[in-house]
């Protein structure tokens, strides 16, 4: 890394605002989800309520924090990039522990999920373990935050760490997809065919959460080894958060979904048998007349 780093707004500052800009976006999507969780399924355990509350409120604070660091950059240190490089701002470290509460616990419910489909704990234990790693990490990470004199020399310290968070993530998730994919998978090939297309929806759904969130690790990861003096990978970090919580209230959302596609067809083959029936009940009618009036002929 460089000891002296220019200044360039458009991949700073203007970086910066657009990731808080689709953060904040899509935190809307993440408050329109969880009213709909709320308002369509009531009778959920407490304890699901509590992680969506959890994720909520996370995501609540990792948007008020981003914003206010975005407005340090950009108000309170206005005419002095020089601070770009100095001390990150608390409420971007805070921003950062949000991060490594809402990630590890949205893995460690697809987990649960997993054990649940296979009533084995040899991946679910095994993914339950790279998402605390994932937790500590990021907490040492944050805690170091803290403590640092300026971002060049932080990320000179601790790029390992920061390397290393992605790669268990992306780990995590490709693990999780994969197993949630072949459980899907092997329960389709013995269901019916109604039941064989929601599995099919089912797998569909679970390869694009999963996937969508590996390739955004994917890509931090290769924006931060190239770009790592700029503040594009921060910009993909910042909505990183999001795309877990999006896919954790969406896979419990889509159940009104998969409830409606399982109705439909029964409600097409009992619309289907009343016109069988009138049709049945009017050609009787009609023979019936035919009849009477042959007898009267």
């Amino acid at each position: 890394m460089s000891s002296s780093i220019s200044f360039d707004p458009t991949s700073t500052i203007g970086a910066l605002q657009i990731g808080v800009l689709v953060s904040v976006l899509l935190f809307g999507i993440t408050t329109s989800q969880a009213y709909f969780y709320y308002s369509r399924f009531p009778d959920d355990s407490v304890k699901l309520k509590a992680l969506v509350m959890l994720i909520w409120c996370c995501e609540l604070g990792h948007a008020i924090c981003i914003g206010h660091g975005l407005y340090t950059y950009t108000i309170s240190d206005y005419g002095q990039p020089e601070r770009l490089f100095g001390p990150m701002p608390k409420s971007i470290v805070l921003a950062v522990f949000f991060t490594g509460v809402i990630e590890p616990c949205v893995q460690s419910f697809f987990s649960l999920r997993i054990y649940r489909l296979s009533k084995k704990l040899y991946i679910p234990a095994l993914s339950w373990i790279l998402s605390f790693v994932r937790f500590t990490v990021n907490m040492v990470g944050a805690a170091a935050a803290l403590r640092m004199k300026s971002m060049p020399g932080y990320l000179a310290q601790w790029e390992w760490l920061i390397m290393a968070d992605w790669c268990i993530s992306v780990t995590n998730d490709v693990a999780i997809t994969v197993t949630l994919v072949f459980l899907l998978y092997r329960q389709r090939t013995n269901a019916y065919k109604r039941t064989a297309l929601l599995m099919d929806k089912l797998i569909a759904w679970t390869i694009e959460t999963g996937m969508l969130t590996s390739v955004m690790s994917i890509l931090t990861l290769a924006l931060f080894v190239r770009e790592m003096e700029s503040f594009i990978w921060v910009s993909v970090y910042l909505v990183g958060p999001r795309l877990f919580s999006n896919s954790l209230l969406a896979s419990l959302n889509s159940r009104a979904t998969l409830r409606a596609l399982n109705e439909a067809p029964l409600n097409l083959t009992a619309a289907i048998s009343m016109t069988s029936d009138s049709a049945q009940i009017r050609c009787t009618k009609g023979q019936k007349v035919t009849r009477d009036e042959e007898v009267s002929a």
